[in-house]
Formats: C-alpha cells, structure tokens, sequence
C-alpha cells in the first residue's frame, strides 16, 4: 500500500467513471450512505467535488440540517486503490450552476452525445448542487502490490 500524493488524488478523482460514496449523518444520528456520480474542480492543491442531488432526497435534508459529510471513491481493479475526502458540503439551487455541472455529469459518465441531455434533465427546480470542500483528503494505492 502506497499513499497517493495530492496530483494523484486529483488525478484518480478526475479519471474515468468511478461512482463516489457520500456519507453524510440524518437527524436522529445514523449514517446515511449513498452512491453519486461527481466531479473535482479546480487543481491538486485545491479543490472541490461536486454532485446533484434531490433536495428532498436524504442526502439534501441531511446536508441541509448538517453539512459534515464524507465521500469514497475505489478502484476496484488490482492493484486496487481508494480515496477518502472529509469536508463539509455547500448546498445551492442556482439552475445556471446546477446545469453546468450536470450537463458536465452527463458527459464523464454518460458521453459528449447525451452531456446536454443529462444537464437539462437535472438542471430543475427540486435539485440541488451539492459542493464538498475537502478539509481532510487520504489516498491509497497499490493496496495488493
């Protein structure tokens, strides 16, 4: 096991077509973990994640009344690796951002011939952008190497 460095982590963030895992804590105190298709933005030294999600989902009312929250990401290929980022999230309703980010969803994970698609089917009144800013980022790769 090797631990990444902050461009790897930035790198492994920003390839391909990972599903990330967000954590996040509802009312009563128990987890709430749930599978999002994100993207980073920014550089390795400093960036953000970003998701869509309902605001009346789980996600949207526990970031909302907390905004502590958790993601994984994992290879699942050997030599397999992971990255952990903590942070707290920021939840917006702009439909401008909401489509720029969305239609950018669409395109990593459904392909530039349906990225517009993707991005106005999101990009409604009910979503949310939901913005992490990392305070604690891990990496690990080569875990069976």
């Amino acid at each position: 096991m090797t631990r990444m460095t902050r461009p790897e982590i930035f790198e492994f963030l920003s390839s391909g077509t990972r599903t990330a895992h967000v954590a996040s804590t509802r009312a009563d105190g128990s987890p709430h973990v749930a599978p999002v298709w994100f993207v980073a933005d920014g550089t390795p030294e400093s960036f953000v994640v970003q998701f869509t999600t309902g605001a009346s989902s789980v996600k949207g009312r526990t970031l909302r009344q907390d905004d502590r929250v958790a993601l994984t990401v994992d290879d699942p290929h050997p030599p397999f690796g992971f990255v952990i980022v903590e942070g707290t999230a920021e939840l917006s309703r702009d439909i401008n951002r909401l489509l720029e980010v969305a239609t950018r969803l669409g395109e990593r994970y459904m392909g530039p011939d349906r990225a517009l698609e993707f991005g106005k089917r999101n990009a409604v009144a009910g979503e949310v952008l939901a913005t992490i800013h990392p305070a604690k980022v891990i990496g690990e790769k080569n875990l069976t190497g």
